[in-house]
């Protein structure tokens, strides 16, 4: 993960529970709409790093309709954010709405907040169009200390925006969970590594590559990391990295040829 900066952590520090005393307040009182994007204003400036006059625009007009709130820098339109009043559960409903606006805009990312919760989406512009949930959290119950919540608000704070967290995240999240996790253990090395070890500890004992493999899938590995659209995508996003890698080995090794001894004929 980028390293946060030490003026980050210590902006957070100190504008985190001033916000939580807000929302709680807000919560209580429930706060309409268009109070809760006042105070989610307020939290992109004091919290996240932005300047609310010239980098958070309001009421971005899509279609004939309006998103809440967008970040823009130097004129280019970077997160879309649609606010739900401060005592609303976010719903199913509102996320779609959200992710019109980013498709109709063309923006990748896109956040639905109440001020409390918020939700970070990626938008997929594919045929059909997906969208995934990045990360989620309740800002009440984070802490300004605690790492993993500071990795969190880092990648919306501006300072995140230039470094490219949120790009580096999801890379991290990809690459990094049970499906990926599980099809490299059903892998060819993998199950390569696995028989040699086997034959070392048992040399007598004749053991098949796919005897193992379906040892792994039955009794080792649990049926949702096996079975389902997400292994599939994983394994085939496995085997498209295993393509390249072959491929650049053979252009390495093409562009490289072995040297080549030539006798003389003088002795």
């Amino acid at each position: 993960m980028t390293r946060i900066p030490k003026k980050v952590i210590e902006r957070l520090s100190k504008s985190v529970p001033k916000f939580q005393k807000i929302l709680k307040s807000a919560k209580d009182r429930d706060l309409n709409e268009s109070d809760t994007v006042t105070i989610v204003t307020d939290m992109l400036a004091d919290v996240f790093g932005y300047d609310k006059y010239s980098e958070v625009t309001s009421e971005q007009a899509i279609r004939g309709t309006f998103c809440d709130l967008a970040i823009e820098i130097k004129g280019t339109t970077k997160y879309l954010i649609e606010v739900k009043p401060v005592g609303l559960s976010l719903k199913e409903n509102h996320l779609r709405q959200a992710v019109n606006y980013g498709v109709n805009k063309g923006i990748q990312w896109v956040i639905l907040t109440n001020g409390i919760n918020w939700e970070i989406y990626r938008i997929k512009f594919e045929r059909p169009v997906v969208y995934e949930q990045l990360c989620a959290i309740n800002f009440l119950d984070l802490s300004a200390r605690r790492s993993e919540d500071q990795n969190f608000l880092f990648l919306i704070c501006k300072e995140g925006l230039t470094k490219a967290a949120i790009e580096e995240f999801h890379e991290h999240v990809q690459n990094v969970n049970k499906f990926m996790i599980s099809a490299i253990v059903q892998s060819e090395p993998c199950v390569s590594v696995i028989r040699r070890e086997l034959r070392r500890f048992a040399p007598g004992v004749r053991v098949e590559k796919d005897e193992i493999k379906k040892i792994l899938t039955s009794d080792v590995l649990k049926r949702d990391v096996v079975e389902g659209n997400e292994p599939t995508k994983a394994a085939t996003r496995l085997k498209k990295a295993y393509g390249k890698n072959l491929r650049k080995r053979q252009i390495k090794k093409l562009s490289n040829p072995p040297t080549q001894i030539v006798e003389s004929d003088q002795s």
